[in-house]
């Protein structure tokens, strides 16, 4: 993959005005922050009647600073966490200053629209003689995580290996699309541009989905198998309790917290979505905006991390009734993980969907506990595993994304849908009548098989 991209957005001329929203909620963020920088002083009293060395024993770093601080005088103990605190909010502020002005700005091309319903789209990556390959991420981010730079770019990786990737692309739900259910989501959405594909490329079809793109996934493999020649999950959810139970029960209490605002909205709108994702580690803006802080604005680390950042906050409101499905119906009642899950009256029965299937499971996941993705290949007949040491984003755009998740992919699916189509069949069919071996697909060495 070439390196010159990075280089070229650090070298522009800073525009003369930059809008940049994020991080969002930034009241929220602002105001963990602060509570982070004045715990200190605010708990100073009570460090007097606690001894550093009591039972439990405190961290190393955290017993050597309380005992410079119990050996100060009171003034000079608040004066000292006053200077700390001001000097801890000084870089976070520089380093959300610094990513509000910063120059990049995202310019790939979009791909060519094959095909729309509502605010739906699906772009087509090409080339069109590749392998059909539809995919589908997460609703509540952008697809362009998919497609995020010229160097970060799963999608273009993928055509570049003789794929033909279809991205579904949602964006801001309008009209009726407000009151959509997660059955409307399937059966409105999700199979119509399955038709879309096969109509451009006859036979059977790759399919890949992300996040909770990989959850609907699996739902649009169980109903419409005979049109999929095999189904890739990027760190797809299905146990929705399993991993981190508390984050069913904020789950459970999110969705009744939220029902006036979809009352009142029609939808979850951004802000509330990512509040909720702070809820998984609310210091993660504190620590990486003071980090960003530190590096030069015109080095190609501060554009990857503006480029990321401006995904992270580039959110797309939730309808109504997708929002409290998700979050009282996975999240709280598990119903997916149960075999309760219903898309248009029918179960989602992921025993039952017999097609070939990879699940790609990062192990430092905290947004989708690894366990929670397992429990869906371990569902799946013959379902295949692979479980990098990364992060849910970092496994799509991370440093080593592409040796560890994008090529061991690319292979995978290539194989699963060369094997279903009628012209491998017939060559198949062809070999076997003349005596020759069959020819079998080539495995990534870091494949695992899921008993089924």
């Amino acid at each position: 993959m070439h390196r010159a991209g990075w280089q070229g957005w650090a070298a522009r001329p800073e525009p003369a005005a930059m809008t940049r929203l994020g991080p969002r909620p930034l009241p929220l963020h602002l105001g963990a922050a602060a509570l982070s920088w004045t715990s200190g002083i605010a708990a100073l009293p009570l460090w007097n009647s606690v001894s550093p060395s009591s039972n439990p024993p405190w961290p190393e770093p955290l017993r050597r600073a309380a005992e410079r601080l119990a050996s100060l005088a009171p003034d000079a103990a608040v004066a000292t966490l006053t200077a700390e605190a001001t000097r801890r909010a000084a870089a976070f502020l520089t380093g959300l200053e610094r990513y509000t002005h910063h120059a990049y700005s995202r310019d790939l091309p979009d791909p060519p629209v094959l095909w729309q319903a509502g605010s739906a789209r699906l772009r087509d990556y090409g080339p069109a003689g590749g392998l059909p390959l539809l995919v589908v991420p997460s609703l509540v981010n952008r697809a362009y995580v998919l497609d995020l730079t010229a160097e970060r770019s799963l999608l273009r990786f993928l055509a570049a290996q003789g794929l033909r990737p279809l991205l579904l692309e949602w964006d801001v739900p309008q009209g009726e699309e407000r009151d959509f259910t997660l059955s409307d989501i399937v059966t409105r959405r999700l199979e119509p541009a399955l038709d879309a594909v096969r109509a451009v490329a006859p036979g059977p079809v790759g399919l890949l989905g992300y996040c909770m793109g990989g959850t609907l996934a699996a739902a649009l493999a169980a109903r419409r198998g005979a049109d999929i020649a095999g189904t890739a999950f990027l760190a797809a959810p299905w146990d929705f309790h399993a991993g981190a139970p508390h984050q069913a029960e904020i789950g459970r209490m999110a969705a009744a917290a939220s029902l006036p605002i979809v009352a009142s909205l029609g939808v979850l709108p951004v802000d509330g979505i990512q509040a909720l994702f702070a809820t998984l580690d609310p210091l993660t803006a504190l620590r990486k905006f003071s980090a960003f802080g530190r590096l030069d604005p015109a080095s190609p680390e501060a554009a990857r991390f503006v480029a990321l950042e401006d995904w992270l906050n580039d959110g797309i409101p939730l309808p109504g009734p997708v929002a409290l499905e998700c979050l009282a119906g996975w999240y709280g009642e598990n119903m997916p993980g149960r075999g309760l899950w219903r898309v248009d009256g029918d179960p989602v029965r992921p025993e039952a969907i017999r097609m070939p299937s990879l699940h790609l499971i990062p192990a430092r996941d905290r947004i989708v506990p690894p366990a929670s993705a397992r429990a869906l290949a371990e569902t799946m007949p013959g379902a295949e595993r692979i479980e990098p040491p990364l992060g849910h984003i970092g496994m799509v755009v991370g440093g080593t994304a592409e040796t560890q998740v994008w090529r061991p992919l690319a292979g995978w699916l290539a194989d699963a849908i060369r094997t279903s189509r009628p012209a491998s069949r017939a060559r198949a069919a062809a070999r076997r009548s003349a005596g020759s071996p069959p020819r079998r697909a080539s495995a990534p060495s870091a494949r695992r098989k899921t008993p089924g």
